[in-house]
């Protein structure tokens, strides 16, 4: 039988703690920034009209992720569109959250119009296209 006891070591600074059960890190963190990151956060704007996220629509055209800049290229189902002020800014709002975004630059785009046919495959058939 071994006596020998050895003391747990205190964490370092530099290292971090180890997450307690049943904690996930945030999925994005500073250095995991990605632009699947920005449209999964996308996903939580809805249309007001129609109460669909605006990337399974297909009003988000491109998302770009430049160190903390986040840019997205997005359109409206036409430009004369009630809902857009209040689309683009619960859009960028919404990436603001984003650990590790310092700006947000929102492109309203009219090139290509948007059409029933850049929505995802399921949302069309939800809405009868």
């Amino acid at each position: 039988m071994n006596d020998d006891v050895t003391p747990t070591q205190p964490h370092s600074p530099a290292s971090p703690a180890p997450a307690a059960p049943g904690m996930t890190p945030s999925p994005a963190a500073p250095s995991e920034l990605t632009e699947d990151a920005v449209k999964a956060t996308l996903r939580r704007v809805k249309d007001p009209e129609l109460n669909l996220n605006i990337v399974d629509l297909g009003l988000v055209y491109g998302v770009t992720v430049d160190g903390a800049l986040v840019t997205v290229d997005v359109t409206l189902t036409s430009p004369g569109c009630p809902s857009g002020p209040e689309i683009l800014t619960a859009a960028e709002q919404m990436l603001r959250t984003l650990p590790g975004v310092e700006d947000v630059v929102m492109n309203l785009v009219w090139d290509p119009m948007w059409s029933p046919d850049r929505m995802e495959p399921r949302i069309k058939a939800y809405l009868g296209f």
